[in-house]
């Protein structure tokens, strides 16, 4: 009789599309024992918008507003990898100028993308205080992107053949200043976050991503980093003009939330360290190459990859010669981070699954493409 009692049956709930801390419509079926997860199976597709086919259907130059909403927090990222294809097909030569602005903007689009991770990240455990704190720093790198290209998440800056526009005269100074201030920020990050009992209780050894699984799902970025896969495309497989820069690639071993976090704080000074030396050695000259309207790359067929936020995002782009691309094929990394979610959670509770959720900063757009 006290076994009958104590027979208890599986319970299966929906955690999404609207969840908060799914960060986007993803929608996951979770197979419970009480507080126990047994299973999961993420659905995904209420976000599907087709990109890849409609950029098939447009030029080249119509194809970069579309690339902003590929993954839309960290837009010029996902401009500059579909132009470095596009180049790469045509042999187009980069004025210095505009490799250098390239680097600056998408340093600072890295640092806001982890300064938004960090913040949720708190906030989906409980903290309020730290998401304050780096959204006030992140406002401040948007207030940079708006006084360039007018825009504050879309940017449509990075074009085939360099940038859209230079940067205004206020801009150096600005950014000077937000990076006179950035490392004392992440300092107060830090002393909120890194040793906060509560913090660590959540995050230390909590959704562990070991060597193996790392290489079986292709998690890559910060979270195949924090697992102590010591590999950066800007370092081992250098793109635009990342091999000019003195900067480390921060590598931890702990493979847990914990380690994911700390990988994020250490980008953004090394991020901090990279805008520096760009502003100071950025050159004059034009910020463009001579590119046509119609614009027609080569016949051919090219992968280009480049270190995004989350990881490895690359576009496999195939011309025919005409001046739409003939197919387009996007890799991001947010995709093979939710794969990997089910056996990483498999026999945690409800709230180990928010925190490893929020820690592989998984963005739905790049997955619903």
């Amino acid at each position: 009789m006290a076994e009958d009692y104590l027979k208890t049956e599986e319970m299966v709930v929906n955690m999404g599309p609207n969840h908060p801390s799914t960060h986007g419509v993803a929608r996951l079926i979770l197979h419970l024992d009480g507080e126990v997860i047994h299973e999961i199976e993420p659905v995904i597709g209420y976000l599907h918008r087709a990109i890849e086919k409609v950029v098939e259907n447009r030029t080249y130059a119509q194809c970069i507003p579309m690339m902003d909403r590929f993954e839309y927090v960290t837009a010029m990222m996902a401009d500059w990898s579909f132009a470095l294809a596009a180049e790469r097909l045509s042999d187009i030569e980069i004025p210095e100028r505009a490799e250098y602005l390239r680097v600056i903007m998408g340093e600072l689009n890295r640092m806001a993308s982890h300064l938004l991770c960090v913040g949720v990240t708190a906030l989906d455990l409980g903290a309020l205080t730290p998401f304050l704190y780096t959204f006030r720093e992140r406002e401040d790198i948007l207030d940079l992107f708006e006084m360039t290209c007018g825009q504050r998440l879309t940017y449509n800056y990075i074009w085939v053949g360099g940038v859209a526009k230079d940067i205004p005269p206020e801009f150096t100074p600005k950014c000077r200043e937000f990076l006179d201030k950035i490392d004392a920020k992440v300092d107060d990050y830090e002393r909120v976050l890194t040793k906060n009992p509560i913090w660590l209780a959540r995050n230390k050894d909590v959704g562990m991503i070991p060597e193996k699984m790392v290489y079986d799902y292709g998690v890559t970025g910060p979270s195949a980093r924090a697992s102590g896969i010591n590999f950066d495309v800007r370092r081992n497989d250098p793109y635009s003009i990342y091999d000019r820069f003195d900067f480390k690639v921060p590598v931890y071993h702990g493979c847990d939330c914990y380690d994911r976090y700390m990988m994020r704080i250490q980008e953004i000074r090394q991020s901090a360290r990279i805008v520096r030396q760009a502003l100071e050695n950025l050159p004059e000259g034009p910020v463009r190459a001579k590119v046509s309207r119609t614009f027609k790359p080569k016949e051919g067929e090219v992968y280009s990859r480049i270190e995004s936020a989350r990881g490895e995002m690359g576009v496999h782009l195939i011309s025919d010669g005409s001046p739409k691309p003939f197919r387009v094929r996007l890799r991001g990394s947010s995709y093979s981070h939710l794969c990997a979610i089910p056996e990483i959670c498999r026999g945690l509770k409800i709230a180990d699954l928010v925190a490893i959720f929020a820690s592989l900063d998984i963005i739905l757009p790049e997955i619903d493409r």
